[in-house]
């Protein structure tokens, strides 16, 4: 395993930032244009889940190639991957603990 030093983990990380900015806009660029200004929440949340679930399965690819010794694969790469799948999937779960106490406080409203 190969010492790296703090400007070149700062070099991967933003080199990965800018990667995932330039996929998000070439993603909001290829989206269909929403019908009056009204965004599809289905699909919006259909979307995130996928990209968390992209993001957990590239993540692991990289652990598992880290542990079958890629030469390719960096430990700073592994762990960088693996906490952006966590902050994700953290991200996505407060979204859903939100969605469900707004859902209970509507079906407890007296109508």
């Amino acid at each position: 395993m190969s010492e790296m030093g703090i400007s070149q983990v700062l070099a991967q990380m933003r080199a990965l930032q800018q990667a995932q900015m330039q996929q998000a806009s070439e993603a909001a660029a290829a989206a269909p244009p929403a019908a009056a200004g009204k965004a599809d929440f289905a699909g919006l949340l259909r979307d995130s889940v996928e990209q968390v679930n992209a993001t957990q399965q590239t993540a692991s690819q990289l652990s598992a190639a880290f542990e079958a010794e890629d030469p390719n694969v960096d430990l700073a790469q592994v762990m960088v991957a693996l906490e952006k799948s966590s902050v994700t999937f953290q991200a996505m779960t407060q979204v859903r603990n939100k969605l469900v106490a707004a859902y209970q406080e509507i079906m407890n409203m007296s109508v």
